[in-house]
Formats: structure tokens, sequence, C-alpha cells
């Protein structure tokens, strides 16, 4: 190996972490034809290590056995990328249009506060149909409520997502039995009633709260409450299901695992 030859496997020894950064972040040519510079370099570094060895120990036919190996093995590589067109060798070439450095959180929630003014401050809310799902739910629910309860009702929806004896989603939790009038899980759903969203800046305020607890939120109002009721009725299950906390107009119970 010439003294270039061995600066450049320096150089790519240097260079693999980001040579072959994981192909989710790098178009796969362009990963494959890194492999190949790499795999070249070393094969390249092999050959002068076994005729060192060779030369020292007196073992030269092995290194030449190494040789002609690795000979054969670039061969083949270099038939494979000759077969590739000019068009598709210059889009391969292309620089990857992700950026390498890891992107971080847009939202912080290390210190989140239940207050009007915190939620002020949020930006404006979008999302997809689970996120709609969820700031639908806390409208008809929970738009009289105190920003904390409402982040407290959302709360109650999340765990059951994440509870084996719910949907798995947060439409799926919230639509569950609905169709049947009064058995559906959340009253809306169910109540005949038809759901006509008539107070866009109240809308606008719990789709914030949506969307801060689908961005992850912290859940440490109600303890890992899976139900809720309105302090104006008494239903069955909170006889059984041990109350978690009062927030506002509702009291909180835990589902017994």
């Amino acid at each position: 190996m010439t003294l270039g030859k061995l600066d450049e496997f320096l150089f790519l020894v240097y260079q693999a972490p980001h040579l072959v950064a994981p192909a989710s972040v790098m178009p796969l040519g362009i990963y494959m034809l890194n492999l190949f510079r790499i795999s070249r370099a070393f094969y390249s570094f092999a050959l002068i290590l076994a005729g060192f060895i060779g030369s020292t120990v007196g073992v030269a036919a092995s290194g030449d056995r190494i040789e002609v190996r690795v000979a054969s093995l670039l061969k083949s590589d270099r038939i494979a990328v000759s077969k590739l067109s000019e068009k598709r060798l210059e889009k391969l070439s292309l620089a990857p249009k992700t950026s390498l450095t890891p992107v971080s959180r847009p939202h912080d929630f290390v210190n989140v506060e239940y207050t009007k003014a915190w939620i002020s401050e949020r930006p404006a809310p979008k999302g997809d149909a689970q996120w709609r799902c969820l700031a639908e739910a806390l409208y008809f629910e929970a738009r009289g409520e105190t920003v904390k309860g409402q982040f407290a009702v959302a709360e109650v929806i999340l765990n059951r997502v994440k509870s084996r004896k719910y949907p798995n989603s947060v439409c799926g939790v919230i639509n569950q039995g609905t169709g049947r009038k009064y058995g559906c899980q959340f009253t809306y759903t169910c109540d005949g009633i038809k759901e006509v969203i008539s107070e866009p800046r109240a809308f606008s305020r719990v789709g914030k709260v949506a969307r801060a607890m689908m961005d992850g939120a912290p859940r440490r109002l109600t303890g890992g409450a899976t139900h809720y009721h309105t302090k104006s009725v008494n239903p069955r299950w909170a006889r059984v299901f041990p109350r978690t906390s009062t927030i506002g107009y509702h009291h909180f119970y835990k589902q017994n695992s």
C-alpha cells in the first residue's frame, strides 16, 4: 500500500461512524457505496498486514492466498457497481437530505403549568385523527373545567389506552360502546345529541391540552386513574374502585388491576 492509500485508509476509519450511519437517515445506495469504500480500504490494509507478517515469519505463501481472495472480492464489487447506470450513480452520489444530527424534541414538559397563561403560550394545535378524538373528548367532557381538570381528564383517556383492559388507541377508547344509547364509555358519544363545536376558542384551548398530552406531558395528576365522574352523579363503580383524586368538578378513580 502506498502512503496515499494508507492515508485514505486512516481517513475512512476516522469517518466510518458517519459513512455507515443508520440506513433510516441515509439513502440505501449511499449506504452501500460507503460500505464498499470502507471494505476496500480494510482489504488493502489486510494485504499489507499479511505481507508484513509473511516477510517476518516466513509465511509469504499465506499472504499470497489472502491477496488472491481479496482481489476476487474487489473484482466482484467492481462488477456490481459497473452495472449501475450513470443516472443511478449520480443519484447515489448525492448527499443525504436528512441531517445526521439528532433533532431535539420541540416540546419541553419538565415544568408544565396547569394554567391558562401556560396554555396560551403553546403553539396553535394540530394533529392526526387520534389528536382530534382527544381534543373533541376534552371539549365535550371538560371544556368548562379548569386547565388542570382538562389535563386530568386527558390523563384518564391515555391511561386507558395504555391498559390492556381497553382499546389501544385514543379514538378506540373514546368510541368504545358507541352506538348503544347510554352504553358507551363517554356520554357525549351516545347521548343522542349531535356533537357541534360552537366555541372555537374553547376548542383551541383543549386542543392545546390534547397536543401537549400526546406529545409526552407527564401524567401525574390522577394517580393512574381510569375512571372519572362529575360530583353531581354517583355511579355504582365509584363504590368499587378506589378514588385517587378530586380535581375541579370531577372525582377520579383507578380500576383494580
